[in-house]
């Protein structure tokens, strides 16, 4: 039924994009550039258009991924396991960080506050490369063993 849904909404979505690019191409960019009221006319539904394409989306991927992420309990668990991990790895990073405040370049102080937020993405990406990069060689590693 929901892929049905889902069809449906993406004819609707297409059909109606497919008129307002016919709309904007007999208009032509140069009449579009110069003149407001016709990019409020053609341009503005057509970039409204795509949000709600993206957001209709966005809700159709979370739909799915939580029915099928509480339709089996090991794949239920297997996600809190990661999700666990990474948050982890966010509050190991975190604690790492010193964070103190920081001149820019553009006259602006960094708080101490946002330094240490920063610090500690850079801190976790490092973390979560070296497990990825350790996962990799322990992967081939193990393959060369068999």
């Amino acid at each position: 039924m929901l892929h049905k849904i889902l069809k449906i909404v993406a004819l609707i979505l297409s059909v109606l994009g497919a008129i307002w690019l016919v709309r904007i191409i007999m208009a032509g960019d140069t009449a579009i550039t110069d003149s407001a009221d016709l990019q409020d006319g053609l341009v503005t539904p057509f970039i409204y258009i795509a949000y709600l394409t993206i957001a209709i989306a966005i809700v159709f991927v979370l739909v799915f991924v939580l029915k099928n992420l509480f339709s089996s309990g090991s794949s239920l668990k297997s996600t809190l396991i990661g999700l666990g991990a990474f948050l982890a790895v966010v509050v190991i990073s975190y604690v790492l960080a010193s964070g103190e405040e920081v001149q820019l370049r553009d006259g602006d102080v960094l708080s101490a506050s946002a330094s240490r937020w920063v610090e500690a993405g850079i801190y976790a990406f490092y973390i979560l490369a070296i497990v990825a990069i350790g996962a990799m060689v322990f992967s081939g590693v193990k393959k060369l063993a068999k």
